[in-house]
């Protein structure tokens, strides 16, 4: 699986061939295709290019897919006692990116994944594998628990005073 870490708007995202990711905004029409050059590590395998702070000459190629909106954000800001509430939102624009490739210069370019498909091959009568000529037997689904009668709820002891206390004095009343 071929991997890399780019960075855009200020973050950094981790970039997938085949995946889609969200970023920030970009400038670009949808359909259209965006080159991100800022690549900080690159991983096919075994091999990895870490940059100091960018790996030379390495780039990832993605469609844009769709310009949308992130999640609303309240915010609301709030004194007590001067009567001081504020309250605000925020909705992030987003870019959200197909990564068609990932290309770097000490690395094998990659296959598209339709190729990489193969049909499997056919068990040949002198290696019949054991496990498939059994028919495996559905299992019973487990049963639910029942559900337990909620436990009576214990009321709070009295709290009681010492007989030994001494009663409080009486007040006179003139």
């Amino acid at each position: 699986m071929r991997y890399a870490i780019i960075q855009t708007g200020g973050k950094q995202y981790k970039a997938v061939e085949g995946e889609a990711i969200e970023v920030e905004k970009l400038d670009a029409e949808v359909g259209k295709k965006v080159e991100l050059s800022e690549v900080m590590l690159v991983a096919d395998g075994d091999q990895v290019m870490v940059g100091t702070p960018t790996v030379a000459d390495a780039k990832v190629a993605a469609t844009v897919v769709a310009q949308d909106k992130g999640e609303k954000i309240s915010v609301f800001k709030y004194k007590p006692k001067i009567r001081y509430r504020v309250k605000t939102g925020h909705r992030q624009r987003l870019t959200r990116l197909q990564i068609d490739s990932i290309e770097a210069k000490g690395l094998a370019k990659s296959e598209p994944k339709a190729e990489a498909k193969e049909p499997k091959a056919q068990p040949t009568k002198a290696s019949t594998p054991v496990a498939a000529a059994k028919p495996t037997a559905a299992k019973p689904k487990a049963k639910a628990p029942k559900a337990k009668a909620p436990a009576a709820k214990k009321k709070p002891a009295k709290a009681s005073t010492p007989k030994s206390a001494k009663p409080k004095a009486k007040t006179r009343k003139s």
